[in-house]
Formats: structure tokens, sequence, C-alpha cells
């Protein structure tokens, strides 16, 4: 197994900064987007940003600071406004966009969908 294999997805991806910078353009990707913004009218989008950039360095094996909600409980009221699957489906194509578009590696991108795609039945409280 070479070095790079025993570093975390976080670690291969870039850590913090990687971290940051996704998740910094994938929330203007989401507020750009009409099939989706509506979610978050109500949101502090500063706090939405720093509990994301937790929650996604604790996914992806980083440093665990993430002290918010599960994600089944921070999701319920996107879910009473009628988030599905076909919403989840659009922040998949969203990160997706903003992985590629800061050239994260494709088999990278994969691994950070997969983490994202294990989440869909909490998110949607299924």
């Amino acid at each position: 197994m070479s070095e790079t294999e025993n570093l975390s997805l976080y670690e291969r991806i870039g850590g913090e900064a990687a971290v940051n910078a996704a998740v910094e353009l994938f929330y203007k990707k989401v507020m750009d987007d009409y099939r989706i913004n509506r979610f978050f009218n109500h949101t502090d989008m500063a706090q939405q940003i720093a509990k994301q950039k937790a929650f996604f360095t604790f996914a992806f094996g980083g440093p665990n600071n993430y002290d918010g909600k599960s994600m089944r409980d921070a999701h319920v009221r996107p879910v009473k406004l009628g988030m599905d699957d076909s919403h989840f489906d659009v922040v998949m194509e969203l990160l997706g966009q903003t992985l590629v578009e800061l050239k994260v590696p494709e088999d990278l991108i994969a691994e950070a969908a997969a983490i994202a795609e294990g989440a869909r039945a909490d998110v949607l409280g299924k």
C-alpha cells in the first residue's frame, strides 16, 4: 500500500483549504440554483457554510469538529417543505460540478460522492 493510500480523503483532496474552497463554491451554486435554493430561504448561510465545512472535514476523514445536528434532524424542515430525492440529486450534481471545477481528480470525486450519497436516507428522513 502506498503512502497516499493511507491518507484520508480529507488529506488527499488538500485538507482544510480544499474543503473550505469546495464548500464556499458549492453554496454559491446552491443559492443560484432555482431547483433547491428555496430550502435555504430562512437559513443563516454563514452558519450553514461553517457547519458544512466542519461536517465535510469529519466525513472525509479529517478532524472531528462537527457539533451540529444529525443529518436526519438537520433536514426536518426542508423535508417538511417537500425536499425529496430529486432535490438530493441536484445537490449531488452541484457537488460534482464544484469538485470538477476545483480540479479534484475523478477518483476522489467518486469517493466524495459515495460519502455524500451515503447520507441520502438520513437527509430525506427515510
